[in-house]
């Protein structure tokens, strides 16, 4: 019999990779959620529904959680009768969130007091890619601990790369999306003056994405928004304010001066305070009074 998966967190992105480790054959069981449809659609495939933290622990060998932030996390396993309360020697929990390294290294600590492991293992990619398995898990975890995990990461993911013990991936993670919120204020703030100053977007669209401005972010950000879809990068403002927030902490503490970080944290805080933070990426215009569409 396979290993027994428990999940908690069965957002846009979790739940495409809690229904690849069911799809796979791993017996899974899923902590009950207001949100009942993705809920309902995995309890209707054959996943087991339970209403505790306690219960999920019983189930399962690995839990992994998706869920919004650091925050979040500490709360799941440190608030009374959660998972570090409720772990048995052996057990493994896997970190898909976006989240602090030095978060991550203290529950390793704890767990591994309890004789428990932990694993961080964030995502990139998009909800489709969830749905489709094709993410990039980013992981930090002791080697055999790795390899134990590493057959239901594989469940859900295209790439699977390994960054050394629990904290190394989510401190890839952090800098990986420090660059790519970079990317995405840059092109926003330059589209929209290109809008502004009546330059063809279509066109410089055409340079940029056959020269040195190409870049993932540019190619699924960029096509929709010209047709004045704002929705192409799927990734909210609040998130990203979140992340690059968690950046900053990061290397602050390395000693390291940043000279963008703070000026980039400024402009996703400035989305969230003008009610712009549940809106995708590409909204960022929107500070500007650009729709998207020069039509």
């Amino acid at each position: 019999m396979k290993t027994p998966i428990g999940f908690i967190g069965l957002g846009m992105m979790g739940h495409g990779m809690a229904s690849n480790i069911l799809n796979k054959g791993y017996p899974l069981s899923v902590v009950a959620h207001r949100n009942r449809k993705p809920i309902d659609d995995l309890v209707g495939r054959g996943a087991r529904e339970v209403v505790s933290t306690a219960d999920l622990v019983e189930m399962s060998d690995i839990i992994f959680f998706c869920v919004r932030g650091a925050e979040e996390v500490e709360r799941l396993v440190y608030d009374e009768n959660g998972l570090l309360d409720n772990c048995r020697p052996g057990i493994i929990l896997v970190d898909c969130t976006t989240s602090s390294p030095v978060l991550s290294k203290r529950i390793a600590t704890d767990l591994e007091n309890r004789q428990a492991a932990f694993v961080d293992a964030p995502v990139t990619r998009a909800p489709q890619d969830a749905e489709a398995g094709r993410l990039n898990s980013l992981v930090g975890a002791a080697p055999k601990v790795f390899e134990t995990v590493k057959p239901i990461l594989d469940c859900y993911s295209e790439n699977i790369s390994y960054f050394g013990p629990p904290g190394a991936g989510h401190s890839a993670k952090l800098i990986n999306n420090f660059i790519s919120c970079g990317y995405t204020a840059l092109i926003a703030e330059g589209l929209s003056l290109c809008f502004k100053a009546g330059v063809d977007a279509h066109t410089l669209y055409q340079v940029m994405s056959t020269g040195g401005a190409d870049s993932g972010v540019l190619r699924k950000m960029v096509p929709p928004l010209l047709q004045g879809d704002l929705t192409g990068h799927r990734f909210t403002l609040s998130n990203a304010c979140k992340d690059v927030g968690y950046f900053k902490t990061f290397a602050e503490g390395f000693g390291f001066s940043s000279y963008l970080a703070d000026s980039l944290h400024k402009t996703y805080k400035s989305a969230v305070d003008a009610g712009l933070g549940d809106k995708m990426m590409a909204s960022l215009m929107e500070l500007h009074d650009v729709s998207g569409s020069d039509k």
